[in-house]
């Protein structure tokens, strides 16, 4: 008798949009029927839009739960409705997001672990997560460019019904500093790790500007994109695959993706929340648990 492969599905913070976008993608007809799905969160309902200390603790333990679930083999991939972190930040949730969370759990190093979007548009991963701006561009090395780069690769190589792929890093600065008079990031970081790479036989590109790497992807041009901190990748990424778009994170021993959106406590509990974006981290799931040849 074949094994049916699980997903667990959390519900996020419940007095957010989680529970409401979790039921409506459970009804519907567009995820794949093949897989068993069980839903990870608290029984009781909370109050809709009312952030409480119940509220983040519940979802801190649906993310421990999840993990449990996942170490004993019960579940296969792990799709994670939307937390508050300031919410979780006060009762001493002690990482800056989910996919921090999940990094400790599996004993991974953070530097070590990437944070990517995916959709049918565009697909791009992240030099960093959630930084500051200072804080996120002083980080920015050799080995992460390489890291983003490869993870990015292998990730289009289990999606994408193709064998070859070219994959663009963007540049920081504008016009990717100019030769230097914009800054020298790229000259003295970004380059030295694109051209290791080609030599490895990667087909990575760049630095490309950044005004214009995304819409290059967009017409075809690259198959994904390197982001150089979190807000270059996701603007370009949510202004055109908000409703469709998908956190995955790469880097894990674990299946991990997420809807690209937060809770959205201003129409929690009005019936109005869209649960298409969830709908696609789902069959995403489902998608890498083929690729890893659970039977």
């Amino acid at each position: 008798m074949l094994h049916i492969p699980t997903i667990g599905i959390t519900l996020g913070d419940p007095a957010g949009i989680g529970p409401e976008i979790v039921d409506k993608a459970l009804k519907c007809n567009k995820i794949p029927k093949r897989f068993d799905y069980r839903v990870i969160g608290p029984k009781a309902k909370f109050e809709p839009g009312k952030l409480t200390p119940f509220s983040a603790s519940a979802a801190w333990e649906a993310l421990e739960e999840a993990y449990e679930l996942w170490r004993k083999k019960e579940i296969q991939a792990i799709v994670t409705s939307p937390i508050h972190k300031e919410n979780l930040f006060q009762i001493g949730f002690p990482y800056p997001g989910q996919t921090e969370f999940f990094a400790s759990k599996t004993g991974v190093p953070l530097e070590n672990v990437v944070m990517a979007m995916s959709s049918s548009k565009i697909n791009l991963s992240l030099l960093s997560t959630h930084l500051s701006l200072f804080k996120a561009i002083k980080s920015i090395n050799k080995n992460k460019i390489q890291l983003a780069s490869v993870l990015l690769f292998e990730f289009l190589k289990k999606i994408k019904k193709k064998s070859k792929f070219k994959i663009a890093v963007a540049g920081l600065n504008p016009h990717c500093g100019e030769k230097g008079n914009f800054g020298n990031e790229e000259d003295e970081i970004f380059v030295p790790a694109i051209n290791e790479l080609r030599e490895k036989g990667f087909p990575i590109y760049g630095p490309i500007s950044p005004d214009s790497v995304f819409r290059e992807a967009l017409i075809g041009k690259y198959d994904g994109v390197v982001a150089s901190y979190h807000d270059q990748g996701l603007i370009p990424f949510k202004l055109v695959s908000f409703y469709s778009g998908v956190n995955v994170t790469l880097g894990l021993p674990l299946i991990r993706t997420s809807p690209d959106h937060g809770v959205a406590l201003d129409i929690a509990g009005k019936n109005k929340a869209d649960p298409r974006s969830l709908i696609a981290a789902i069959k995403l799931a489902c998608k890498l648990i083929h690729k890893e040849n659970y039977s």
